[in-house]
């Protein structure tokens, strides 16, 4: 018979007296104490449930001097696609590893404001940070800071790469623009992040980088904020050159706004105007045409930053830094200059 809470919350001795055991073996079993006998384990966590008994966590903290949380460290741009799928990835993945999750968003890009969001963190006794927070200034201030816990950033291209789990952002750059090469284009386009993120620049090498290698000229960057506004205003200066066929968008969001600025200038994709974003997006498929662009895996980003954390907070091996390669998403955005095409060519 389920619990009713209106009549009194069920503590521990009522999961130990319905499991027919001690309430020492429930608070084991709580804890994942080795020695429980997995019979046993069930029959607690069945009473649990039916009492719907949540252990309380403070207390819990008390006992084992482990809150069993993770922090997350994140900017104002949390709520940007990459950001977002990050921390829901590494969500999934602390619930997963039998952790709670803290985020602290700092509240402003400036010293004052990382450690006001790292005293945030640190003050729920968080026994490993997860930075997701891609500026400059940001791995500055976490590496000199005297955190006292591990930690790991999910971006590259600073110089602490032993704490870094990235998406290899050149190489997806590369692929976009080595694409584009292929298809035949030779004025390429690019319409960067902000460029005090490190997304935005290895996108930047990544594309000079092709451009160069194929003896091409590397056009004037165009700088956008991961906006489809940003990427509609930038659009509008090279739409109507004919001269450029195709552009590479550094996330899907700015290339939609490559997409109006298309349409108005009635240059149609991708006959007359290829386009490629980043990230994929889940409205990128149905984009007009679908767009091509190159896809990150978050979850397995998220997986590996919790496994490393947890492997170094409880003394196992600790994997060593990583890089996930992602992959080129091919769609009908793109094709050879001046030509229906099929999808990718």
């Amino acid at each position: 018979m389920p619990h009713d809470p209106a009549v009194r919350a069920a503590s521990i001795r009522d999961v130990a007296l319905l499991a027919g055991v001690s309430h020492q073996t429930v608070s084991r079993v709580i804890n994942d104490h080795p020695s429980i006998r997995d019979s046993t384990r069930q029959r607690v966590l069945d009473a649990m449930e039916q009492l719907q008994y949540r252990p309380n966590r403070a207390a819990r903290a008390l006992v084992t001097a482990r809150s069993r949380t993770l922090g997350v460290l994140s900017t104002t741009a949390a709520a940007l696609y990459g950001p977002v799928s990050s921390i829901n990835a590494v969500q999934g993945a602390a619930r997963d590893a039998g952790y709670y999750l803290a985020v602290a968003q700092i509240p402003e890009l400036t010293d004052a404001g990382i450690a006001a969001a790292l005293d945030h963190l640190l003050a729920q006794a968080v026994e490993g940070i997860i930075v997701i927070a891609p500026q400059d200034l940001v791995l500055e201030h976490i590496s000199t800071a005297r955190i006292g816990v591990p930690y790991v950033t999910l971006q590259g291209g600073s110089e602490y790469v032993e704490r870094e789990l990235t998406v290899d952002q050149e190489a997806g750059a590369r692929a976009a623009t080595a694409h584009l090469i292929g298809l035949g284009h030779r004025r390429i386009l690019h319409l960067t992040g902000p460029l005090g993120w490190f997304e935005a620049q290895a996108r930047v090498a990544g594309y000079a980088h092709e451009l160069e290698s194929a003896g091409l000229p590397v056009p004037t960057l165009l700088e956008g904020d991961w906006s489809a506004e940003s990427g509609y205003r930038a659009a509008q200066s090279f739409v109507r050159d004919p001269d450029a066929t195709a552009v590479f968008a550094s996330n899907d969001q700015m290339a939609l706004g490559v997409y109006h600025a298309a349409r108005e200038a009635g240059r149609r994709i991708p006959e007359d105007l290829s386009v490629v974003g980043f990230d994929d997006i889940p409205e990128a498929a149905h984009f007009w045409p679908p767009l091509t662009t190159v896809l990150q895996d978050f979850t397995e980003l998220g997986r590996r930053s919790v496994e490393r954390l947890v492997a170094e907070i409880e003394g196992g091996a600790v994997p060593g830094p990583a890089s996930l390669l992602p992959e080129l998403i091919l769609r009908e955005s793109t094709a050879a200059p001046g030509s229906a095409g099929r999808p990718g060519g």
